[in-house]
């Protein structure tokens, strides 16, 4: 589902003028911006989008419809938030953009975002960037993928159904609850339907460091009566801004 972050506006170099430029929804604002941004053909030539959807305090500018470029859409220019703000707005990551990488002395497992369908993450996530610092930021917890699934993620005992919503899938990062906690899925889990907030993915080249994690020395507990694995020693991670490419000698495995 494409959507943005309502009482939000954007500023940014506009590619195409909301004057002129129409709809009925912020979805149809967001796919006209993201039909400028093919991830194969280069930068993106629209990454954000602005939208005014609320009739009585848009007024003449209900419907409008801004696409914009900005310097950095990781951290977009923001032009004002807030209850009164009646602009709905969202970006769009190309190729090689969006990434973040959790640093940890295993390796480094870099996550592609997804702005599109999870736009509140994005903006949480970038903040966290700009804290430069991850206070109590550790892996404590670590369950293997278990015997129902395969190398590849997929179910070995059962066949689901297919869900009209996204389904969490290997390599899915996903808040818990209401976050800041989240969790890497290991396996496809569409039983678990919307149960959990999918804000990105672990790029494919980095998800044996994230097997490795869940292989470190753990003992059992109980959570409300679930049965879990806690790490005997938690690991510690920092969340940085990542490259598409790996940086030389770094989150290898031996």
């Amino acid at each position: 589902m494409l959507q943005g972050v309502e009482n939000r506006e954007l500023w940014g170099s506009s590619v195409k003028w909301g004057i002129d430029f129409k709809f009925n929804t912020s979805r149809e604002c967001c796919k006209a911006c993201k039909a400028m941004c093919h991830a194969g053909d280069g930068p993106c030539l629209c990454d954000s989008w602005v939208f005014c959807g609320d009739k009585d305090k848009c007024k003449e500018k209900f419907g409008q419809c801004w696409l914009k470029k900005q310097e950095d859409p990781m951290f977009p220019d923001l032009a004002e938030s807030g209850e009164k703000v009646p602009w709905t707005s969202g970006v769009i990551f190309g190729k090689g953009e969006g990434i973040i990488g959790i640093e940890t002395e295993i390796g480094t497992i870099r996550v592609k975002l997804f702005p599109e369908c999870a736009p509140h993450s994005m903006v949480y996530i970038a903040e966290v960037l700009k804290s430069r610092h991850c206070v109590g930021c550790h892996f404590y917890r670590a369950e293997p993928r278990g015997l129902s699934w395969d190398e590849s993620g997929d179910p070995i005992r059962m066949e689901l159904p297919a869900e009209a919503c996204p389904a969490l899938r290997r390599g899915s990062v996903a808040w818990i609850g209401a976050g800041p906690e989240f969790f890497i899925s290991l396996a496809n889990h569409g039983e678990w339907r919307r149960s959990f907030a999918v804000f990105g993915s672990v790029l494919s080249d980095d998800l044996p460091i994230a097997e490795r994690i869940a292989r470190l020395p753990a003992k059992p507990d109980a959570w409300n009566d679930v049965p879990v694995r806690v790490l005997e020693a938690p690991l510690k991670f920092k969340v940085k801004r990542s490259p598409l490419k790996a940086a030389a000698g770094g989150g290898g495995l031996s």
